[in-house]
């Protein structure tokens, strides 16, 4: 076992590449991307709901629980002494190395303990935050992380353990400890419906999930206009800096500025801050209650959720409205974009290109890659599912798991505005 005294040399990594568009190369480096996606039935699968509840030992002196939304574990040992070994498991398999974790431990009296992570049939993707609340978070001190087994992990990437052990200071306050920050389905709601409290914008339901959950669509109107956009995010449960980012975007497509209001006189938005409730609140690694991949499902659409989405858009559609604009967001190992190329899309997609070299022209501190998708068909992604049917430039924004905080919302902040810019020009 290693220890690392700079936990972001574990989870972050550098590749300076070249990335090539049809129109010109622009030179990035960071994260390369996945390969094609391939063709995966969207068809329902059995997912085993994880059991609920608190464990004790130590005499019942020492505690975990997994009893809030958001959490995952799915098992707990005492080993010796001080030391536990904690079983994180998938909802389903097959499904990708992305082990999402959540749960509370405490103890009667003051004690340092040591936590060992195993995951079933996979490894390490996220670093640990800790909190005392359940709302706020913080990165775990990297002096009290140790990596079990670093090596290659999935695409090639040095960045991820098999597993980890980590050590906290407990007490009779439990402490939250989860894989990136805990933004529940009911917390992503309240923040909807503060923002709703402005005059132009409504939400509302637009679909139940698998579990009944509301799928909520935010509408956000400036004027008559019947040209829009679509965001949307939280397809895959445990990519927190994805909606982070999203949330930026969408404060200041609605914030005060002279150039935000501007376009919403110009421009609809519609919003969709949850796409997979159920995974979020189920603590999935990946899969909504269906035990499916929400963002292969937009060819056959047998899921509820993507149902949802796509009828809430072919109402808009039939109602006038034209979308040209359409963003997903997501996260994986690095802050990458994936647009579709314009061999695919034609000049109408280079608006996307645009916007990427604007983003990156502003915020040059972190270059993020590029990897452009030629295959449009078979539309198993939302971002091929929006051009295919309604021609609208689209892209899946995707933000690195340990991307600092404050620069996603800053890059969140830059996007919005490029944006802004760019639509207005047209």
């Amino acid at each position: 076992m290693k220890s690392y005294s700079n936990w972001a040399a574990i989870f972050t990594f550098l590749i300076f590449l070249s990335c090539k568009n049809t129109e010109k190369t622009i030179e990035k480096s960071g994260y390369q991307g996945q390969g094609p996606t391939p063709l995966v039935s969207t068809i329902t699968k059995p997912v085993q709901k994880q059991w609920k509840g608190t464990w004790a030992f130590q005499d019942s002196t020492v505690f975990f629980s997994n009893q809030f939304d958001g959490a995952r574990l799915n098992g707990v040992a005492h080993d010796s002494l001080n030391h536990f070994t904690l079983w994180i498991t998938a909802e389903n398999t097959p499904i990708n190395p992305s082990p999402w974790y959540g749960f509370k431990v405490w103890s009667k009296t003051p004690q340092e303990i040591k936590m060992n992570f195993t995951y079933q049939g996979s490894r390490n993707r996220y670093f640990p935050k800790i909190s005392s609340d359940g709302i706020h978070f913080r990165s775990l001190d990297s002096t009290r992380f140790s990596a079990i087994n670093p090596g290659e992990g999935e695409f090639g990437i040095k960045a991820a353990p098999e597993g980890m052990e980590i050590t906290i200071q407990i007490d009779e306050k439990p402490t939250w400890v989860t894989a990136q920050e805990l933004y529940t389905s009911t917390r992503v709601q309240q923040w909807t419906d503060s923002l709703s409290k402005k005059a132009f914008i409504i939400n509302y339901e637009i679909g139940k999930s698998r579990e009944g959950r509301p799928i909520t669509a935010m509408d956000i109107k400036g004027s008559s206009s019947k040209k829009a956009l679509i965001i949307m995010t939280r397809q895959h449960p445990p990519e927190v800096t994805g909606f982070l980012a999203f949330k930026s975007f969408l404060e200041t497509l609605t914030g005060n500025s002279q150039q935000a209001v501007k376009f919403r006189e110009k421009f609809a938005i519609f919003s969709i801050p949850t796409v997979n409730p159920d995974g979020v609140d189920n603590g999935h690694w990946r899969h909504n209650m269906g035990g499916i991949d929400l963002n292969r499902d937009w060819q056959a659409f047998n899921q509820p959720e993507t149902r949802a989405v796509r009828d809430f858009l072919k109402s808009k559609s039939k109602e006038g409205y034209e979308f040209v604009f359409g963003v997903d967001f997501h996260s994986t190992w690095d802050d990458i974009y994936y647009p579709l190329d314009t061999t695919v899309t034609g000049s109408k997609g280079q608006l996307v290109f645009d916007w990427i070299e604007r983003i990156e022209h502003r915020l040059p501190q972190k270059k993020a890659n590029v990897s452009a998708s030629k295959k449009l068909y078979p539309t198993m992604t939302s971002r091929n599912h929006f051009f295919a049917t309604y021609q609208m430039p689209s892209i899946v924004f995707e933000l690195g798991d340990d991307t600092p905080r404050l620069f996603l919302k800053e890059k969140g902040k830059v996007a919005a505005e490029e944006l802004m810019q760019l639509l207005l020009e047209e």
